[in-house]
């Protein structure tokens, strides 16, 4: 590693001092030299029980040496050889990456969509969204502080924002139920997509919980219905509704808020009816199974977006989310705004029957004639 720094300082110091294309040729051989070591280091751990810490740095170290090719191709002085090697690199960068993201397990998905650094919901309104303002309140019991309600801007249009907020530290998680929403929280996000029905308001959701909290006081207080209101009223919602899943999708927990037009999920986030632990403990009565039912949920974008209960998959920077918040919701932007001027070219009756028919198909793997 420290030899492979050695040479990124080397080539940055003769990019600066040798002439154009000299200067191009040596940027060129180094960078090669590089993916080379990282392709042989790939090669070496082949069968040999990668860990996940292992294809993290070799994606960091892909993202590194890709940020030296862009650099490569702003200097002057190249001809059609040296960009079609830098092409040929690219290729290479593009083929190992595929490789490495390929050997991530469901459940070391799910130990990057629980990671505690990733980006938290406020933190991606507060760089995609303006003018934010918060609502609290369920107009009924209390203010729950794992359901998070607002208004705000997108790009110039006034929108509704409705999602989980968990918290890194233990005074924020207690304040915020670590994520799980209570019969409260789901009836305030309710009451919000009804005021942005009445304004014509679309409405941007953002999942991120274990599910919905499953204390005796929340039953009390009317936890399913809660939940079974806002599914019947969100298939019929009169604006267009947009929800990302942007770290763990648990349970009906997360499907209260994400009955959406279109249903986009974070590269690395997970979207499962039951966590691996708690589905290992009901069908092997083992909790140390996880790994397995992780496999066996089938709980990846990837996975999910093959059986059509997805709409589309948001790629996250090398390394995932939690490594750069700014280029997770730079992307992550991207998307909403692609998906968001879809919608908006449709009638609002052409929304509602596309919503509804979306979600009454979902699932069907046997058709009988």
């Amino acid at each position: 590693m420290r030899r492979m720094r050695a040479i990124h300082r080397s080539a940055g110091l003769q990019s600066a001092t040798a002439p154009a294309a000299t200067n191009a040729m040596l940027v060129m051989a180094g960078t090669d030299f590089l993916l080379s070591m990282v392709e042989a280091g790939w090669a070496a751990k082949n069968g040999d029980g990668r860990k996940m810490e292992s294809q993290l740095k070799a994606q960091q170290e892909l993202g590194r040496i890709e940020q030296q090719l862009e650099r490569l191709q702003a200097l002057p002085g190249q001809d059609q050889d040296i960009r079609s090697q830098i092409q040929q690199l690219h290729d290479r960068i593009r083929d190992l990456r595929a490789q490495v993201s390929a050997h991530f397990s469901a459940w070391q998905k799910a130990e990057l969509a629980r990671n505690p650094q990733r980006p938290l919901m406020l933190e991606y309104v507060e760089r995609i969204f303006t003018n934010w303002s918060e609502i609290h309140g369920d107009r009924g019991f209390a203010d729950d502080h794992a359901m998070v309600c607002g208004m705000a801007r997108f790009h110039g249009h006034e929108v509704a924002v409705i999602g989980h907020q968990k918290a890194r530290d233990t005074k924020q998680n207690v304040y915020r139920n670590w994520g799980m929403t209570n019969p409260e929280g789901y009836r305030k996000a309710l009451r919000v997509m009804k005021i942005a029905e009445k304004f014509k308001r679309p409405v941007f959701t953002f999942v991120d919980t274990v599910g919905a909290y499953p204390g005796l006081s929340a039953e009390e207080r009317g936890q399913a219905e809660a939940i079974a209101r806002n599914l019947r009223e969100m298939a019929r919602l009169q604006v267009p509704i947009i929800t990302t899943i942007t770290g763990e999708g648990g349970s009906g927990g997360a499907l209260a808020i994400a009955v959406a037009d279109r249903v986009l999920m974070m590269e690395n986030a997970i979207y499962s009816v039951i966590s691996p632990e708690s589905c290992a403990a009901i069908m092997w009565r083992d909790a140390t199974k996880k790994e397995l039912a992780a496999q066996a949920l089938r709980i990846t974008a990837s996975d999910l977006e093959e059986f059509g209960c997805i709409d589309a998959i948001v790629p996250e920077p090398e390394g995932g989310a939690h490594i750069d918040h700014e280029a997770a919701a730079a992307l992550l932007d991207a998307a909403l705004q692609k998906h968001f001027a879809d919608l908006t070219k449709m009638t609002t009756q052409e929304l509602v029957a596309s919503r509804y028919n979306k979600f009454r198909n979902m699932a069907q793997f046997l058709r009988l004639e």
